[in-house]
């Protein structure tokens, strides 16, 4: 075991990785709770959402582990479960059957690029500075999400987002659990992130901030309303309305996987030579997930930028996805405990992850203009838009405009011109 995930030569252990996995389950618990509650709203049967969302997590885990030896967990992403759920059913009057049908059929087609090696051999040629713009941008999207579960900005009509109000029991504890938690780390205490989750926890149940939960095991739900729908619809897929949502859920699943992938892998210093080791493995783990998901009853997956959380509490190998999937796999008996990772608790995580991850700054060449725009735009765009595809998207777009401009069109690899070009599509279908 310790042979096939290269414990040694990662420099990690069993305990090591056990709490390196715990941690980033607990980070992404919340989906099991979020995600059937948005594609309820799309129709959809809560119980069995819950079911599809735990074993798709399962799944996923288990096999980015096994193949490609990451420490990521896959789960539904939180973007295209909201674009399923919004645009797709509610805005388009698309049923929930046929829009899961667009989401198998865009997994398959995942599945494909991915044999194809086509993902791959698109991530590894995204210039080095691009990636690290990507894994900063991610670092300062995460804390962003992290500031608003915490409570410590909030939506504001004049400013957009101000401070929260610190008198605010639970965002007292995400202050208290913050400081904790940083306290910890800077004396390099392993696991800090895990301990100051435990202890956020604790302190809220003690204090009535966070709910007792009032029972421990519950009935696993039925599959029943959701499993294998896929497969009874398939016939109407070919319309013009579900052939642009097919093509939206791959765009942006595309990158938004990609983008957690080349951060995940820089945070856990995976990256050789500009390239990421079994890339195309993770890809294909991640793809499967989806199609997988589909026919049990969930929306997209996608390897989960939470990840991260577990990777600073020292995961280094696909075995902290093992112990990932294993969390999963009980969290189907324990439902009522998963009340309590509230978004509270995860908070402190999420930012203490994000200042992590920004240090990727120190890495972009911010001498030259023509890569110091596009990496800051990439940056800034991920938080201010809430979304990594579109901070990628805009970055791709300028890289080989402003090299262009300066002569160097022949340095730029062609997939990036199509990247730019497909970008601007993507753009102009949105608009």
């Amino acid at each position: 075991m310790k042979e096939y995930f290269q414990f040694v030569s990662r420099n990690t252990n069993y305990r090591q990785e056990t709490i390196a996995g715990f941690t980033t389950f607990l980070s992404m618990a919340y989906i099991l709770v979020v995600n059937p509650i948005i594609l309820s709203q799309s129709g959809m049967d809560q119980g069995a959402v819950f079911t599809a969302t735990a074993l798709s997590a399962i799944i996923g885990s288990l096999l980015i582990g096994v193949l490609a030896n990451y420490p990521i967990g896959i789960a539904p992403s939180m973007g295209l479960n909201s674009f399923f759920t919004f645009s797709v059913c509610i805005g388009m009057n698309i049923p929930w059957q046929t829009a899961l049908t667009g989401v198998f059929v865009s997994g398959i087609l995942f599945v494909i690029l991915s044999l194809l090696k086509i993902r791959e051999k698109i991530i590894n040629i995204i210039p080095k500075d691009l990636k690290h713009a990507i894994a900063a941008g991610i670092g300062f999207f995460i804390a962003f999400i992290g500031l608003k579960n915490g409570g410590l900005i909030v939506a504001n009509e004049a400013t957009f987002v101000s401070i929260g109000d610190l008198k605010s029991v639970t965002t007292l504890l995400t202050i208290f659990c913050f400081v904790l938690t940083i306290i910890l780390l800077v004396r390099g205490v392993k696991g800090a992130i895990f301990y100051g989750m435990v202890v956020s926890t604790i302190i809220g149940m003690v204090f009535g901030i966070i709910e007792t939960p009032k029972s421990i095991i519950g009935a696993v739900p039925s599959l029943t309303p959701t499993f294998g729908e896929v497969f009874l619809h398939l016939d109407q897929i070919f319309t013009p309305d579900m052939l642009a949502v097919i093509f939206t859920f791959l765009f942006v699943a595309f990158f938004d996987t990609a983008g957690a992938l080349i951060a995940i892998a820089s945070q856990a210093g995976l990256v050789k030579n500009n390239e990421i080791p079994n890339a195309g493995r993770a890809l294909l783990a991640d793809a499967s997930s989806t199609v997988f998901g589909a026919v049990l009853g969930t929306s997209t997956t996608a390897s989960m930028i939470e990840s991260s959380s577990g990777i600073a509490a020292g995961g280094r190998t696909g075995f902290t996805s093992i112990v990932i999937s294993a969390c999963f796999a009980i969290s189907l008996l324990f439902f009522p405990l998963l009340s309590v990772v509230t978004a509270g608790v995860t908070a402190p995580a999420l930012i203490i992850v994000g200042a992590l991850m920004a240090m990727e700054v120190k890495q972009i060449d911010w001498h030259q203009l023509e890569i110091a725009i596009p990496a800051f735009i990439t940056i800034l765009m991920m938080p201010l838009t809430y979304s990594v595809a579109t901070g990628i998207a805009l970055g791709f777009i300028l890289y080989p405009i402003l090299n262009i401009a300066l002569g160097r069109g022949r340095k730029i690899h062609p997939i990036m011109y199509g990247l730019c070009v497909a970008f601007i599509c993507y753009f102009i279908y949105l608009v």
